[in-house]
């Protein structure tokens, strides 16, 4: 597998942690933001330590949180925000920087249905962009968000099961 110009397997491990500072983004299930930090801090530090200056970074960071619909939470610390808040700071964190490929565990599991739907909304535009388009990988359990991928496994015990999910649901595709 070959992103950017690192080729999984056969380049150095501090390529590696370059690679995945500056190219990749994450979402995790409980989101992994610093409690002393603002949501803005939050976003933007993780922009400073890829490479951006500390001006293009609040930029970014300012522009990653108003698409998740938090410009007007970016002044509050975590433990003043609620789950869903907390989730979509992780997600403007992830989405920020233009990264080419987004690793996303669960990304809408402590949102509302709304919100959800708006998430589902701004992946689909960074997946489907002319320029530089976003690779999600994407894990979850919500049948609602798997079907609005472009393409799904399904994973029983560690192995793809299906090549398409809906071939799962009895509604098409292939098995592997």
């Amino acid at each position: 597998m070959k992103l950017e110009e690192f080729e999984y397997g056969k380049d150095v491990p501090a390529k590696l942690v370059d690679l995945r500072r500056k190219g990749v983004g994450w979402i995790f299930q409980d989101y992994h933001l610093l409690p002393h930090l603002t949501a803005l801090d939050n976003v933007a530090l993780t922009l400073e330590l890829a490479g951006k200056n500390e001006i293009e970074a609040e930029e970014l960071a300012i522009s990653a949180l108003d698409r998740v619909g938090l410009s007007d939470r970016m002044d509050h610390i975590p433990d003043q925000l609620s789950g869903g808040q907390q989730q979509r700071v992780a997600i403007a964190r992830a989405i920020s920087g233009n990264r080419r490929l987004l690793l996303a565990d669960e990304p809408t599991g402590n949102l509302d249905i709304a919100s959800g739907d708006e998430v589902l909304k701004l992946f689909k535009e960074l997946c489907h962009r002319e320029e530089d388009p976003l690779s999600i990988l994407m894990v979850t359990h919500d049948p609602h968000l798997a079907s609005q991928a472009d393409r799904m496994l399904l994973m029983k015990d560690g192995k793809v099961a299906a090549s398409d999910i809906r071939s799962a649901w009895g509604i098409g595709g292939e098995e592997e």
